[in-house]
Formats: C-alpha cells, sequence, structure tokens
C-alpha cells in the first residue's frame, strides 16, 4: 500500500457529498479517524478530553488510543480497504469512478 493511495483514498472521503449515496456511517467515520491519525502522527499522546459533555472528542481520542502501535503503512492499508469496503457495497457510477481512481494511485 502505498502513501499515495491513502491520500487519494482521504481526498476522496474529504470531497463526498453529504447528500450523496455514499454515506459512511458515525462507526465508518471513528474508523477512518483513527487511521486517519494513525498514519499522520503515531501513536496519541494526548490527554483524553475531560469535558462532561465532550461525546464526540472522547470517542475520538479512544478510537485513536485503540490502534496504538499500528504502524503507519498497516494504517494506509486498513483505511483504503475500509474505503473500498463501502465503495463497493454502494456498486453506483460514482461509487466505480472512485475505485478506478484508487485503483489508479
Amino acid at each position: 500500500m502505498s502513501e499515495a493511495k491513502f491520500d487519494k483514498a482521504v481526498a476522496i472521503i474529504g470531497a463526498l457529498p453529504k447528500q450523496g449515496a455514499i454515506k459512511p456511517t458515525q462507526e465508518d467515520q471513528l474508523y477512518f479517524y483513527k487511521y486517519f491519525k494513525q498514519a499522520k502522527i503515531g501513536d496519541n499522546t494526548t490527554v483524553r478530553p475531560s469535558g462532561y459533555l465532550d461525546f464526540a472528542g472522547k470517542a475520538k481520542w479512544d478510537a485513536w488510543s485503540e490502534v496504538k502501535g499500528t504502524s503507519k503503512e498497516t494504517a494506509w492499508k486498513l483505511y483504503v480497504d475500509k474505503l473500498l469496503e463501502i465503495l463497493k457495497k454502494v456498486d453506483d457510477e460514482e461509487s466505480k469512478k472512485y475505485i478506478a481512481e484508487l485503483e489508479a494511485a
């Protein structure tokens, strides 16, 4: 897995329209978040958010901490593989275009 393919996957996810057919679930979004952070920064060394109502911040922190020790190359692969899985389930013209872009990267 190459960093170029990972970067392409990040760009695709960032460009997905909010109301489009390709809709990663909240669980998928946390998956992408944790492997993005692991690939770009490495292990989470930050302090867990302590705000009583900061549910999103805590969920993101916990998700990223779950993948401690994962290499950036493994994080790239898991991120891209998850996006391909989602795109293949949708199986429309837009998702097929994105799959072709990823395979070419």
